[in-house]
């Protein structure tokens, strides 16, 4: 399994500072070099909160993803019971024994420096081994949720794959729900991992890991924490800001209803 670090300083300095060599000089890894570029982004961001600044520098500290200043909560908001993606279903009648399941009390993951590099490579693990091909050209059929055996599937094989390995590792069940969302009006699949400091999203078709919030998707469903054969609709309040990256072209599926 290949493993991988994180970034020193994450992605938003380098993207801020890009261009700029006398503010990029000043990132460095001493603590008041990093308390210094914490203030200079809060500055070109046009926050002037001390909370945001010492909890920006915090988070670049310890390597964790910042979420404060975000106007979206930090979980996705959970509207009502609804039908469970046909996919999923089919899915549980061949692997009958995965989805046996008795209800249990929803538990979010303790997002730890160990725990946020676990995901990071079993992220990257499964993004780099397995390749896209749409259920139609890999089975003959329109849609059809499997484990990536062979190493060829879809956005749900990957997401399927990502969340067995993960508990194997001894992740809670609780926190990690297939989702349902669309790009650009089409249907896609993520594995959504509730932590205690938000909801992150591990996507075949994006090499980081985002805070839900982040990704420029809409959110429609996902399984339920206390069931996964329970899946519940989403709320979501925030526009559709991005689109995700389009290197496997056509091979992103049709909606799952």
């Amino acid at each position: 399994m290949t493993w991988r670090r994180l970034a020193p300083f994450g992605t938003l300095a380098a993207g801020l500072f890009r261009g700029c060599p006398k503010q990029a000089a000043l990132l460095g890894t001493s603590l008041a070099n990093l308390w210094t570029a914490s203030v200079m982004i809060a500055q070109i961001l046009g926050v002037r909160s001390t909370i945001f600044v010492a909890a920006l520098a915090v988070s670049v500290i310890n390597g964790l993803p910042a979420v404060a200043g975000s106007s979206y909560p930090a979980h996705t908001p959970i509207s009502e019971v609804t039908r469970s993606p046909v996919g999923w279903v089919e899915f549980c009648v061949e692997y009958y024994p995965e989805c046996k399941t008795k209800p249990s009390v929803p538990r979010d993951a303790l997002l730890t420096m160990e725990a946020w590099n676990e995901l990071e490579r079993i992220n990257l693990w499964v993004n780099s081994h397995v390749k896209p091909m749409t259920d139609m050209d890999h089975w003959g059929v329109v849609d059809r949720w499997n484990y990536p055996d062979d190493g060829y599937g879809d956005c749900e094989d990957y997401v399927l794959l990502k969340r067995r390995f993960l508990i194997q590792l001894g992740w809670p069940r609780e926190a990690l729900l297939v989702t349902v969302v669309l790009n650009q009006n089409e249907g896609h699949a993520v594995l959504t991992v509730t932590t205690d400091k938000g909801d992150y999203v591990l996507d075949n078709e994006k090499e980081d890991i985002l805070l839900w919030s982040n990704t420029g998707y809409r959110f429609v469903k996902r399984q339920s924490q206390s069931d996964p054969n329970i899946w519940v609709s989403l709320v979501d309040p925030q526009p559709v800001i991005a689109t995700a990256t389009e290197r496997f072209g056509n091979s992103r599926p049709r909606i799952h209803d």
